[in-house]
């Protein structure tokens, strides 16, 4: 199957998954060598985490309205995390259980729009599997936190780094994956 030049520049913000993920195995790394941070901490971290994310999905799905592309979805993944991490920031004070629940149901948003994301994708690429892993690894996530909602503070750090550096290392593979098959793809020519 040909590559549209349609597709090609839907696929040439590679670079927006890639900050994602620097940002995801930024909040990984913060929260596994420093696990004993207080509430507060955790809050702003994941606060700061999901708005950056949101933001660089709004970013991309902005770069689709350009290029006249479906953007829809990665609008209301970029605005689901902008929510989460604006509730996060704005009431600090939350206990452990509340910000279980906001960032399992943050996960398994992502998740789900990952996996949709995923499905559309394979259509154009083949063997692509990345995005549809990152959006299983978040759904898992999503399940562990809504299962155990009463987990403690630390332990709650540790499923967080591990979740984020798990979760960014795939983003990061995905987006130079997407970067490679953008740039053999860039110079095809438009089917006929």
């Amino acid at each position: 199957m040909g590559a549209t030049v349609e597709t090609v520049k839907e696929t040439s913000n590679w670079w927006a998954l890639a900050l994602r993920a620097v940002a995801a195995i930024l909040l990984g790394l913060i929260a596994l060598m420093a696990p004993g941070v207080t509430l507060a901490a955790i809050i702003t971290l994941f606060g700061v985490f999901a708005m950056a994310d949101g933001i660089f999905a709004i970013v991309a799905a902005l770069r689709g309205i350009k290029h006249h592309t479906r953007w829809g979805w990665m609008l209301f993944e970029g605005i689901v995390g902008i929510a989460a991490g604006a509730i996060a920031l704005l009431y600090p004070a939350i206990g452990a259980l509340a910000l279980a629940w906001l960032i399992g149901g943050w996960a398994l948003a992502t998740g789900v729009l990952e996996i949709a994301a995923a499905i559309r994708l394979r259509k154009v690429m083949k063997r692509e599997w990345l995005l549809l892993l990152g959006g299983v690894l978040s759904i898992i996530f999503a399940l562990i936190v809504a299962f155990r909602p009463g987990i403690s503070v630390l332990l709650l750090v540790m499923w967080v780094g591990i979740f984020a550096l798990a979760h960014g290392l795939v983003t990061l593979a995905l987006a130079f994956r997407v970067r490679r098959w953008s740039r053999d793809n860039a110079a095809a020519p438009a089917p006929v």
